[in-house]
């Protein structure tokens, strides 16, 4: 009976699921990540029945549905999981995250508070961090600052981010993605994912 190899470390690719309210820099954080080692990471890409905002790439920002064609891909489970999100869909489609586990790589998927709180029923040992700002006052000012509202709209975002900040402690993690210190909160972000990479009891990702 061949002994046990103490020195081979057993090592599987981690499913980072970065989350939080509205406005606190999710998309850039994730973006940034992949910087850093496009060859590791893979940012998985939502799909979305909302119309994109100026500057917004198809297949690089969003995958951008009609609702007919995300109907279509409920009804054939080719979604992670979905839900509404301000009158719109948002969904994740399952393929590109299999693909990018097969070839090794770690995956980043940024989604809101309630696709969080789904992901983590699905793979219960998917890494969750919660990126926030220092403030509330940094929060409700990053959304004025969008212009991307209504109003009403923008009301409506600030109500729910106040209420999606009690949730904080449903997540692994948490992260504060202060003003102006976006390399510190990627820099603590790496250090979370390095130190998965060395736990002893490692459990590869199902879907």
């Amino acid at each position: 009976m061949l002994k046990e190899n103490l020195y081979q470390k057993e090592n599987h690719p981690k499913l980072i699921v970065i989350s939080g309210p509205s406005g606190v820099g999710k998309d850039t954080i994730a973006r940034k990540l992949i910087d850093t080692d496009p060859k590791r990471f893979y940012f998985v890409v939502t799909a979305t029945t909302r119309p994109p905002r100026e500057g917004e790439v198809h297949g690089v920002d969003y995958f951008f549905f009609s609702n007919d064609e995300f109907a279509e891909m409920i009804e054939s489970y080719e979604l992670l999981e979905y839900a509404v999100v301000y009158n719109d869909y948002k969904g994740i489609p399952k393929q590109q995250i299999r693909d990018a586990l097969d070839s090794g790589r770690d995956v980043i998927m940024r989604v809101d508070v309630q696709g969080a709180a789904t992901i983590r029923k699905i793979i219960p040992n998917a890494i969750s961090v919660f990126l926030t700002t220092e403030t509330e006052d940094e929060l409700v000012r990053r959304l004025v600052e969008r212009k991307s509202e209504t109003a009403e709209g923008l009301k409506l975002r600030i109500a729910a981010a106040r209420q999606e900040m009690k949730r904080i402690k449903e997540f692994d993690y948490w992260v504060v993605n202060a003003e102006s210190q976006q390399k510190r909160a990627v820099r603590e972000i790496l250090s979370i994912i390095e130190a998965a990479h060395c736990q002893v009891q490692q459990e590869p990702i199902h879907l």
